[in-house]
Parts: structure tokens; sequence; C-alpha cells
């Protein structure tokens, strides 16, 4: 974690500034320069929440303490007490959002731990295109947000933030996935930051963002528009929000695939990545070599998995999403890609 960080990140439950109790820092090669970043650290909040900094990523979602209780146990000798107060105070929520978290977060870790940083491509793009698509997505250009703050919530991989930083964007990463992990380590690049975190609880602060981006991310959620109004008050006035959706296909193949869906996510994951390797891989490898598609093996199966493993899977119209920023004082939206599976709006709030 970049000690610069900290004057941007939030509790996510109360949503103030964090107090940072240093444990280790460590070295890094960013930028083509030796950086010195937090790599063990806890930050507390006034509301009495804690979470860790391990492997120099902030890990701030809500359920932190239950989640990295091996930690605190050796990292701060009054935890059990700490644990007891939380979960007298909060245990609503923290139950509300273990059962809505659990199954997502392993299934985004699985499907992503599948990734080959050398030679895999993320939705059948290269780092260049990545890039181009987001600057298409958003609407501007890779000149007109250099300097620009840009949220990536639901980062997966990281491989777009890195080309990103490169490109001259301050670029913050978040996934509540360990996703983030293997894209911390694969980072080089200074102003390239990842933290793990929740769409619904993002730690951040109101009204900072030149642009807030989530690609298909908000549709694997409890409530896509929940999630859409939990990102709004990060975008600053004037500033974009743009996000990917699924849409409604008639189509009997897809509508199949989601009923089949609808059964097999409720698996726990290993169980459905080997039923999906043994059923719906063969079947995806043949039809798309007939078709000359040139994904490899591990990418077929991301492509799977993110359809099929994950809890929550939405599909919406466009006039619906086009309602959540007209909602929310965003004046000027507009579509910015489209294909058969979903489309791309951004909206500008007003200055």
């Amino acid at each position: 974690m970049n000690p610069k960080l900290l004057e941007i990140l939030r509790c996510p439950v109360d949503r103030k500034p964090l107090r940072l109790e240093l444990i280790e820092e460590g070295n890094k090669m960013l930028s083509g320069k030796e950086s010195t970043f937090i790599k063990t650290a806890i930050l507390f909040s006034e509301s009495g929440f804690f979470y860790p900094v391990i492997a120099g990523i902030p890990r701030l979602i809500v359920e932190a303490f239950f989640d990295y209780e091996e930690f605190f146990l050796r990292h701060l000798p009054n935890f059990t007490i700490r644990k007891k107060t939380l979960e007298e105070r909060y245990g609503a929520l923290i139950q509300h959002i273990q059962t809505k978290n659990s199954h997502t977060k392993k299934s985004f870790e699985q499907e992503w731990d599948l990734y080959n940083y050398e030679t895999d491509k993320t939705w059948n793009l290269d780092s260049a295109r990545l890039l181009d698509r987001f600057c298409t997505e958003t609407a501007e250009s890779r000149e007109s947000l250099h300097g620009k703050w840009i949220l990536d919530a639901g980062c997966g991989n990281g491989h777009l933030n890195i080309e990103m930083a490169k490109a001259g964007m301050q670029v913050v990463g978040m996934d509540f996935s360990l996703s983030v992990v293997r894209a911390f380590h694969q980072n080089d690049q200074e102003n390239a930051h990842f933290i793990q975190a929740d769409v619904e609880f993002p730690p951040l602060p109101f009204q900072f963002f030149d642009v807030v981006h989530s690609s298909g991310v908000l549709i694997h959620t409890q409530r896509t528009e929940l999630s859409f109004s939990s990102l709004d008050p990060c975008v600053k006035p004037g500033g974009k929000f743009s996000i990917w959706a699924y849409q409604p296909r008639k189509d009997v193949i897809h509508n199949l695939m989601n009923r089949f869906r609808s059964v097999s996510s409720r698996l726990p994951v290993r169980i459905q990545y080997v039923l999906y390797a043994c059923t719906l891989l063969p079947v995806s490898f043949i039809v798309k070599k007939l078709k000359g598609n040139p994904q490899n093996i591990r990418e077929m199966m991301v492509d799977i998995l993110d359809w099929c493993s994950p809890r929550y899977r939405w599909e919406h119209e466009k006039s619906e999403v086009e309602t959540w920023f007209a909602k929310r004082n965003y004046p000027l939206v507009e579509l910015t890609d489209e294909n058969m599976w979903g489309f791309n709006m951004t909206g500008q709030k007003s200055p």
C-alpha cells in the first residue's frame, strides 16, 4: 500500500478517515524506481471497526475481522474484546454481509486464479485493446484521462488498471475477492493502487473520483441498483459514472444456460469447477474452435465461470439503467457500447 493512499481511504461503515498503526514496511520496484510501501498494518475507524493491511493490500471489507482472525490474533492484543464489541453492536449487519458475500468471494477468486498474466487475454482483449475499450465505454481518451482519478469497482485481475496507470491515470482498483493479491504482485506502476473492498460498502471518500467504472460487476450483487447507489456518491460533481450490464436475450440456449446456472451456482465452487470442466468446457471448446475463436482453455473456463458460478447474475433493459442515472442527478447519459450480451452506459453528474 502506497502511504499516500491512506489520505483517501475511509471506513466502509462510517466513511470517516482511518488511523494507521504500522507494523512493517516493504520495498518494491514501481515505475522504474524502488519505492517503500506499507506491507503490514492495522487501520482503525472511529466506529470501532478495524482492518488489516496484509502483503501490501488494505483489506477494507466489513467482515475483515472474521476473514483475517488469525492475523489479528497475532498482531492485535485486545482483538477478542474488540471483536465481541463489534458483534454486539453490529451483529445484524455483519451477518447480512457474510451471508451475501461468502459465495461470491470464493467464486471470483476461483475464476481469476486461472488467469495467466503472461499469456492470457481478458475477454479476448490484449492490454492495448482493454484500455481502448475503457476509453470507448467512458467516452474519453488517454489524453483526457491523464492525471485523473479513476475507480475501477470490481477490478478482477487488475490488468486494465495497470494499463491505465501506464497511460498516466491515478487508479484505484478494488475487488472483494482475493484476485487483488495477484493484481498487486503483478503491478509495477506507482499510480495503480489495489484494495480489497465491497462495491456496496466502498471505503473511499464522497465526491472524489473523476470516473467511477464498473464493468460487469454490479449485476453480480444482490441488487444491482442498490450497488449502483452505493458507488454513486464517490463520483465528483461533473464526473462520470460508467457501468456495463447484461441485457435480456430472446435466445433459447441463453435462457437454458440461465436456468442451469440458477441451480449449479448454489453448489460449492470447487464442485462447480469440476461440473463445468466435464460438461460445458468440452462443448465450448468445440464450438469456439469451429468458429475460429483463438481463446485458450483457461480463457474459455474463465468465461464459463463468470457466467455460471456467481450466486447472482441479473439482466437489465437499457431503459431501466437509464432511470438509475436520472434519479441520481446525471442529466447527460449515453449508451457508449453494446453487443448481444449487454451494454455500457455512462452518465455525467451535474456540476
